[in-house]
C-alpha cells in the first residue's frame, strides 16, 4: 500500500439528485453519500475516521488530488456525458458476500440496464440470496459509481434503495430506464 492510501480526502458536489460527498484515499474512491447537507457530511466524515482510522481532510479546490477524476466523472454523469466509471475503487468499506456482489453489480449491469435481487443472487452462485443482495446493495459504500440503483424487484417494483425511492427513479430515468418526471 502506498504512503497515501490511508489518507483521506473529501468533497461535496452538487448534482441532479442533490450534494453528494465523495471521499477517496490514495487506492480510489471510498465513499459517496446521497444527501450531503452539513448534518450528513459531518456525520460521514465521523464514520470515515472510525472505519479507516485516520481524520478525513477536506479537498483543497484547484489543487490536484484523488478526487479530482471522481468528480470529474460523476459531473460527467449527471451532465449524460458518461456511462461508464472508470475510477480506481477502494473497498475497504465492503467485505465478504456485499463486496462480491458490489463487485458483480459494478462489472455485470451496464447504464441503462436493471438487474432483479435474485438474479444478482444467481450470478454470484448464491441463488437462494436475494434478500441478503438487498442487505448489500443497503450496505453500498460506492453508490452512483457502483450502481445499485440498478437492482430491482423481479416483478417490477422498485425496491428499496439507501438514497431514497425518488432519488433511485431520478437515476433511472437519467439513465432511461423510466421516463423523466413531468415535474
Amino acid at each position: 500500500m502506498n504512503s497515501d492510501a490511508r489518507c483521506v480526502e473529501w468533497s461535496v458536489v452538487e448534482s441532479d439528485i442533490g450534494p453528494l460527498l465523495l471521499a477517496a484515499t490514495g487506492q480510489g474512491l471510498v465513499n459517496v453519500v446521497f444527501h450531503a447537507d452539513e448534518a450528513v457530511r459531518e456525520r460521514a466524515v465521523r464514520a470515515l475516521a472510525a472505519r479507516l482510522g485516520t481524520e478525513p481532510a477536506p479537498a483543497v479546490p484547484g489543487r490536484p488530488g484523488p478526487l479530482e477524476e471522481p468528480i470529474r466523472q460523476i459531473e460527467s454523469y449527471f451532465a449524460g456525458g458518461l456511462r461508464e466509471f472508470t475510477l480506481p475503487l477502494d473497498w475497504s468499506l465492503s467485505s465478504g458476500f456485499n463486496r462480491q456482489v458490489l463487485r458483480e453489480l459494478a462489472a455485470g449491469v451496464p447504464y441503462g440496464a436493471v438487474v432483479g435481487y435474485g438474479d444478482l443472487a444467481r450470478r454470484v452462485g448464491q441463488p437462494a440470496a436475494a434478500q441478503a443482495v438487498g442487505a448489500a446493495m443497503g450496505s453500498n459504500p460506492l453508490p452512483v459509481v457502483v450502481p445499485c440503483h440498478r437492482v430491482v424487484e423481479s416483478g417490477g417494483g422498485l425496491g428499496g434503495f439507501g438514497g431514497g425511492l425518488e432519488t433511485k427513479r431520478r437515476l433511472l430515468a437519467l439513465e432511461g430506464v423510466l421516463p423523466q418526471p413531468l415535474f
